[in-house]
């Protein structure tokens, strides 16, 4: 299941690192764009979008006062909110009946779409549209609304996506620190930002009673691991360790360490944890030993 799940997930790596490659986005409109189109349902505006977006002039609208909502995105339906535009520039709805258009597609509820439909239709007509012209963009919308997306989520989405790639091209090391003791609970996690990390060129220090903090932290070009997230290692054994160095100096060998820390907060299994960690190997006595008298 989980590798069915890392290959489903390299897989939409893959095709939004290709769209994004194709898009080359300079603003961060851009960037909710590709968060958006890149959904089942908005996926086959794909090509469309691209195109219109190199030629804004190959743009062609059914109806001329769709240009002013559909403009910035190719002539495309890829959010909530165009398709509630759509109805009051379209069909006379005031805010609080498009609106309700808009719960509607956030629920999924297709039926109910095409319930709304003849009052569309109707004020459409109002409103001098054809009706072919109203059929068809009633039709697009109505397609759409079963994959519809929020363009207020879009925004947020696109914000912290830019920090992220901002944060992961100018301070690698840190980010990977803050990536990795965010997942400290999970070993999985862990193995896989690790394996990232040496990937990429960066040295992902073994945990050590002496140098790690609680959390990982840059140590020098390398990050170093951090206490807690070695398994069965608890926050009151880690703060005591980490304070005991602190207020007394570094630990000198097993022994100074052993008889420097609380028995409180460090019983046998969080010992062996340590000893198989590696968090002792820099106090001078080879695990197998260190094992073999706990």
């Amino acid at each position: 299941h989980m590798r069915h799940t890392q290959k489903k997930d390299q897989a939409l790596d893959d095709g939004m690192r290709a769209l994004l490659t194709k898009l080359r986005p300079y603003c961060l409109e851009d960037i909710m764009s590709a968060i958006s189109l890149y959904r089942p349902g908005p996926m086959q505006s794909i090509s469309r979008f691209l195109k219109n977006r190199a030629d804004p002039a190959s743009i062609r609208y059914a109806d001329e006062r769709l240009a002013d909502i559909l403009g910035s995105t190719g002539g495309c339906i890829i959010y909530q909110e165009q398709v509630m535009m759509i109805f009051r520039v379209l069909a006379g709805y005031s805010y609080g009946r498009a609106d309700v258009v808009r719960r509607m597609m956030s629920k999924k509820k297709v039926d109910e779409m095409e319930r709304e439909k003849a009052f569309f239709l109707a004020g459409a007509a109002e409103n001098g549209v054809r009706p072919e012209t109203a059929e068809s963009v009633f039709a697009e919308m109505s397609d759409f609304a079963k994959y519809a997306f929020n363009k207020s989520h879009a925004a947020a989405y696109a914000v912290l996506s830019f920090r992220t790639a901002y944060l992961k091209c100018h301070y690698i090391k840190e980010y990977l620190c803050a990536l990795l003791t965010s997942v400290t609970d999970s070993p999985g996690k862990i193995a896989e930002y690790v394996s990232e990390a040496r990937s990429g060129g960066i040295s992902v220090l073994p945990p050590d009673v002496n140098e790690s903090r609680a959390d990982f932290h840059v140590s020098g070009n390398a990050v170093r691991f951090g206490l807690l997230a070695i398994k069965n290692i608890g926050k009151n054994t880690v703060d005591e360790i980490v304070s005991g160095r602190e207020y007394d100096g570094a630990y000198k060998s097993v022994a100074d360490f052993i008889s420097r820390i609380d028995p409180s907060v460090l019983n046998k299994r969080q010992l062996e944890a340590l000893i198989k960690s590696g968090a002792l190997d820099s106090l001078g006595e080879k695990r197998s030993a260190l094992l073999a008298s706990l």
